[in-house]
């Protein structure tokens, strides 16, 4: 299947929003395209932390006070790169401002309100933000690297999985799309194929079907990766054959 403009499908991409097809074509452009891989890991990353918020109704004074304050607040355009004869280029800054629209109307449907938390709660939620942009940003630089390969698989039930490596960064990201919930008290576990001997690589989140996750650990020389059904909380080796396998071109 072709699409018909791949660099607008990054945030339908990241909220699963396509059909298998677009799915996978939009995949295939992505591997080529590190602006799209890039797009993909903001969009997740921003979906992650907005999952840190408690949504709560807004009180009743705060429609009227928006609503007051933009009809007579000029609101600023939105920045352009400009083109060799000075007119307003269209290609990455027309997509970040689909990208942006997409993602402010992501933002209402999750929170539904306002965010609000006592202080102790604030606290902590800020220290998980803080770690989640800090995986985030690790996970931007490897699907935004230079040499970032992207590497597909099918896994149960129609599900997909994909990685992406960095050599220059030495690390690997995992992206799971429709993915069912593993049994009761199972986990899925991700692994580093280091030619016939699994290295673990870290745990994904039993709850999410589509999720993206650094791999933890160095990429070195793995062969391929792997992802396995384990005992909740894991296993240093595996228990079970691999539900999805990705071997990497030599």
């Amino acid at each position: 299947m072709k699409l018909g403009d791949p660099h607008t499908f990054a945030g339908a991409y990241a909220l699963d929003a396509l059909d298998a097809d677009e799915r996978a074509a939009f995949e295939e452009h992505m591997a080529a395209c590190p602006d799209c891989r890039q797009e993909v890991a903001e969009f997740t990353a921003a979906a992650g932390r907005l999952a840190l918020a408690s949504g709560v109704s807004p009180p009743p004074e705060l429609k009227d006070s928006v609503l007051g304050q933009i009809t007579h607040i000029r609101q600023e355009p939105p920045p352009t790169e400009r083109g060799p004869q000075g007119a307003p280029s269209s290609g990455r800054s027309s997509r970040w401002m689909r990208g942006w629209m997409l993602a402010a109307c992501f933002v209402a449907a999750v929170l539904g309100g306002v965010a609000a938390w006592q202080h102790q709660e604030a606290r902590d939620a800020q220290n998980q933000a803080d770690q989640a942009q800090a995986s985030a940003d690790r996970m931007a630089a490897v699907l935004g690297a230079p040499d970032a390969k992207a590497h597909a698989t099918s896994l149960p039930n129609g599900a997909r999985g994909v990685v992406v490596t960095s050599e220059s960064r030495n690390r690997a990201v995992f992206t799971a799309s429709g993915l069912g919930s593993p049994p009761d008290g199972k986990v899925y576990e991700l692994w580093f194929d280091d030619h016939g001997t699994m290295r673990p690589a870290g745990l994904l989140h039993p709850d999410r079907s589509n999720q993206s996750t650094l791999m933890e650990g160095s990429l070195d020389r793995a062969g391929g990766v792997g992802i396995t059904v384990e005992p909740a909380g894991g296993s240093r080796t595996p228990t079970l054959p691999p539900v999805g396998l990705i071997e990497f071109p030599a």
